[in-house]
Formats: structure tokens, C-alpha cells, sequence
């Protein structure tokens, strides 16, 4: 049997602009305290945000970027963080906001697109892009190599790179990718040293779906993902949800109701217990639909019967 559970407003952004799209929730160095992405802010925005929420206060503060940041995550040092925005690789302090990029040239030999979603690995970068009409396969998945500071292209076929994660399998490293064109959830083997990914492989196929696959998590054990759904519609909620990745079964159902547009999904640490904190969005939704749906953009939490959280992602100066 599934498990229906109806998520809460965590948080509303005080203004349209943060409301738009938000994205990338993460557990920083700080305890009770929630980073997240404001991509764009607005339809015809080209600049976006770094946020932290103080999860026990409920405020929010808001760092303004020179572009449109695909993911943030925080740094060791316990002020700044590695942003992806634009096409490139950088590093925001909140404390000065300085902006200091150490790596260009992402999609250099393509048109109109931009870093999307990433994930952390030990001192490495696994991210994408997204073509920002949603059409071509021209945006990469690319790894920014720890080691030796380089940047590598492994795939280039790609639409929207959303959602990622990896696990340790007894074959070795293996990545989950959603590139959410192909409603698919997928696997590659992923040598890292060697800069190289096996064949794809469906995990998932959600392509009879309505709603589009998203951001993704693991479970703290690794055994399953949660994955938040993005439904252009107009539904009158919106979901993420949980799957056992050895079945390939729906175990948990989180609605957010009045937010369709689920973005990303984070377990956090709330009043001593571990929680869903899922992001939504605004965007492409015309003045009817957001008065319909008038908890778009909100973040929401969700409870769980999880007694751990995924990992941290923290990046290594």
C-alpha cells in the first residue's frame, strides 16, 4: 500500500521574484539552517539567488547572484559557497558577497543553455545543463574533476539535466541522472578517475506520467529515491514522491497542496526528527492558475519515518 502524506507551507518568499522558481534545498554547515536557489526571478529575469532559511525562526535571508544559479552548495569554510550559474564555477561568500569564479567555459560550443542541477562528490562536481527552450538535445552532464581541477564533458545529448545522485554499488560508482524530457529515471556506471560513464540504463520510466521528474535525493540508505514532480497542468497539487529502486515501486506519496510544480526535495533535521522539505514553483504559470494555486513557490515539509538524513553535501576548499 502507499503512503499518502499532505505536506505544509515551510516557508512563503516574501516577494514574486523568489516565489518564481526555487530549487536545491540543502542542510548547511550550520545547524537548522537551509540553503535553496532562486534560479531566476522572474519570467524575463536573467540573475537569481542564494537563500538561507533558519529553519527554527523561519527566516529567510537573500543573497543576489550576477546570474542564474543552477545549484549551491556550502563550503567548508563555513560562509561561501560552489555555485554553478550561468556557465560557470564559482564561489559566493555570503559574508563579503564576493564572486569569484574558478571554472569557465561550460557549453562553450553550444547556444542558449545553462547550468542546472549538480551534486557533490568527495572534491568533485557532477552537474548539467538545460537548454532554455526545452527542446534540443544539446545540453551537457558534465564532472568537474576534483583532482586535477578539470572540467570534463560526459555526455552532450541531454535537454534539461535535472536531478542526481550517486551510490556505491559492488560493481563501483554507478550515477542517477534524470534528464526530465525522457520522464526517465537512469543509471550509468561512472568511473571518475577515468572520467567515463557505462551505458544508460532505465531505472524508472515515468513516461506515461503527467508530471515530469525533477529534482532527486537518495534515501539514507541508498535503497530508494525521492524525486519531486513537476506538473505543468495546473493540478490541484502537486507531489514528490518515493520509489524502491530494486522494485521500481511507489512507496511514498508527499502532495503539496495548491503548489503542482514540485522542484526538489531535501531531508533536514526538524524538531528532532527528520523531515521533507520540498521546493515549488511559479513559473509558467499564467494569473488564473497562480490564484487557483495560491501556494506555488512556497517551500512545504513533510514528515517521514526516516531516522537519518542523506549525507551532507559540502564542498572542499
Amino acid at each position: 500500500m502507499i503512503d499518502v502524506r499532505v505536506a505544509e507551507v515551510l516557508l512563503k518568499p516574501e516577494t514574486d521574484e523568489l516565489r518564481f522558481l526555487p530549487e536545491g534545498p540543502y542542510a548547511t554547515t550550520r545547524l537548522g539552517e537551509l540553503s535553496w536557489v532562486a534560479i531566476q526571478h522572474g519570467k524575463n529575469k536573467l540573475h537569481g539567488s542564494v537563500n538561507l532559511l533558519d529553519l527554527n525562526t523561519r527566516k529567510n535571508r537573500s543573497y543576489a547572484l550576477p546570474g542564474r544559479p543552477g545549484f549551491a552548495f556550502a563550503c567548508d569554510d563555513g560562509h561561501s559557497f560552489v555555485v554553478g550559474c550561468e556557465r560557470s564555477l564559482g564561489r559566493f561568500s555570503t559574508k563579503t558577497q564576493a564572486w569569484d569564479v574558478f571554472c569557465e567555459g561550460v557549453d562553450s560550443d553550444v547556444d542558449n543553455t545553462i547550468i542546472n542541477d549538480g551534486m557533490i562528490w568527495e572534491d568533485s562536481l557532477l552537474f548539467g545543463t538545460k537548454d532554455l527552450e526545452f527542446k534540443t538535445k544539446k545540453a551537457g552532464l558534465y564532472l568537474y574533476r576534483g583532482s586535477d581541477k578539470k572540467l570534463i564533458r560526459l555526455l552532450d545529448d541531454q535537454i534539461c539535466s535535472n536531478g542526481k545522485a550517486i551510490r556505491k554499488t559492488t560493481a563501483g560508482l554507478e550515477l542517477i541522472d534524470i534528464d526530465s524530457p525522457t520522464r526517465q529515471i537512469a543509471a550509468y556506471a561512472l568511473d571518475i578517475a577515468a572520467a567515463k560513464l557505462g551505458p544508460r540504463r532505465v531505472l524508472l520510466d515515468l513516461t506515461s506520467d503527467p508530471a515530469v521528474p525533477d529534482g532527486m535525493i537518495l534515501t539514507p540508505e541508498g535503497s530508494g529515491v525521492i524525486v519531486s514532480m513537476f506538473h505543468p497542468g495546473g493540478a490541484e497539487h502537486g507531489e514528490t514522491r518515493h520509489y524502491d529502486l530494486a522494485t521500481g515501486n511507489l512507496v511514498t506519496v508527499w502532495k503539496t497542496p495548491g503548489a503542482p510544480q514540485n522542484t526538489c526535495p531535501a531531508l533536514v533535521e526538524l524538531d528532532n526528527k527528520i523531515a521533507l522539505v520540498i521546493t515549488t514553483a511559479v513559473e509558467n504559470m499564467d494569473l488564473e492558475t497562480r490564484n487557483k494555486r495560491p501556494d506555488s513557490g512556497c517551500l512545504f515539509v513533510g514528515e517521514t519515518d526516516f531516522d537519518a538524513v542523506s549525507s551532507m553535501p559540502i564542498f572542499p576548499i
